[in-house]
């Protein structure tokens, strides 16, 4: 595909509380084994999108740990290239780090890549999806961008702070908002969208000249009655993990075998930094029932709609309920934990029992130790 990917760092409204606090949100373990990143970068490289650009907004240590050189999501290393960047230069205050910001601190790399058109699209919305189709429509309907958006008819519950998107009969974008659950139905924004290059830089020069405050978004939405932009349906699964409790629904959803064979669909597959460990092992103490648990994992106790990473000690007497734990976690003997998401490396093992809600999950730190 003659398309640069561009995946741009969290905005203002994507914070996971807790687990933001060591690194960035595209570097957060999910699901037992991936890394939210994985999803987007993924559908990038199996659209056979051979340059991309990863953008960083702070912390970037783990996030280049985990990507390393790129081989492992199948990126051609001949005529393609995975490259971290970041505004290496220090912000006054948070507001100053914005993408645009980072886009202006390293246009040479945008500039220097040869492809027509660009895909910018962030990493904390989980979904699988081949982006031919939607450069396809670009180049039909002749758009100027092309932005992709779910539609919702639960808007009231799922999404907040996203962003919304207002269409015409002719699927063109007239307005932009956030939804804040006033209403049942809303297009989601994916803020996935397609351009071109000249377009792209046209539109980061001018927010640039604009505001030091500005987004990309607020570039576009600035521009709606000049630039025609139409939007393209994704109704596929689609996920946003922008806050903690989004994270652990989302995450407890996809323990479903049904919820997750949309997401992980047959022949596209979601590439990850591989761990070679030993199998899991289950002691004749151990009882698991409807839980994800990744390998390299000892499990003696009681593991109950639970997703473990991998490495994650459960001692016997435990008792893991509707539970997250991270990589490297140690579960102490009698502990019980009930909604409860545990950080990488942290120990449970002095308090015996910890409870959370759907709503408010309890959150261990990473190195923890309690």
């Amino acid at each position: 595909m003659n398309a640069l990917g561009i995946i741009c760092f969290e905005g203002e409204n994507a914070y996971i509380s807790g687990l933001s606090d060591y690194r960035p949100v595209p570097a957060i373990a999910f699901m037992g084994r991936y890394r939210v990143i994985d999803f987007i970068l993924s559908n990038m490289t199996n659209s056979r999108i051979d340059n991309v650009q990863v953008y960083c907004k702070e912390k970037p240590r783990n996030l280049i740990e985990h990507l390393g050189d790129g081989k492992h999501y199948n990126i051609n290393s001949k005529r393609g290239k995975l490259r971290v960047l970041y505004g290496e230069k220090t912000f006054s205050s948070p507001l100053y780090n914005t993408d645009i910001a980072n886009y202006m601190l390293n246009m040479q790399y945008i500039e220097d890549d040869a492809n027509p058109f660009v895909i910018i699209a962030p990493s904390y919305f989980v979904y699988s999806f081949d982006f031919h189709d939607a450069l396809k429509q670009h180049l039909d309907t002749k758009a100027d961008i092309t932005m992709l958006y779910t539609p919702s008819t639960d808007a009231k519950e799922n999404y907040l702070g996203c962003d919304t998107l207002v269409l015409d009969k002719n699927r063109r974008v007239t307005g932009m908002d956030i939804n804040k659950g006033s209403y049942k139905s809303r297009n989601i924004s994916m803020e996935c969208m397609i351009m071109t290059k000249k377009l792209f830089i046209d539109l980061v020069k001018k927010a640039a000249a604009t505001s030091s405050l500005y987004w990309l978004k607020d570039a576009i939405r600035d521009s709606l009655e000049e630039l025609t932009v139409i939007g393209y349906a994704n109704h596929g699964f689609v996920a946003c993990l922008n806050n903690l409790p989004e994270y652990y629904k989302i995450s407890m959803e996809l323990r479903d075998p049904e919820v997750s064979k949309q997401l992980f669909r047959p022949g596209w597959p979601i590439y990850t930094q591989t761990n070679d460990s030993c199998p899991t092992m289950f002691t004749e103490t151990a009882k698991v029932h409807d839980s994800s648990v990744a390998n390299g994992c000892l499990v003696k106790g009681t593991v109950n709609g639970s997703i473990l990473s991998r490495n994650v000690t459960v001692c016997e007497g435990a008792d893991i309920k509707d539970s997250i734990i991270l990589p490297g976690a140690y579960i102490g003997e009698n502990a019980k934990l009930d909604h409860v998401i545990v950080d990488k490396y942290a120990i449970v093992h002095h308090v015996k029992k910890l409870v959370g809600t759907d709503d408010a999950p309890v959150y261990v730190k990473r190195r923890d130790r309690i």
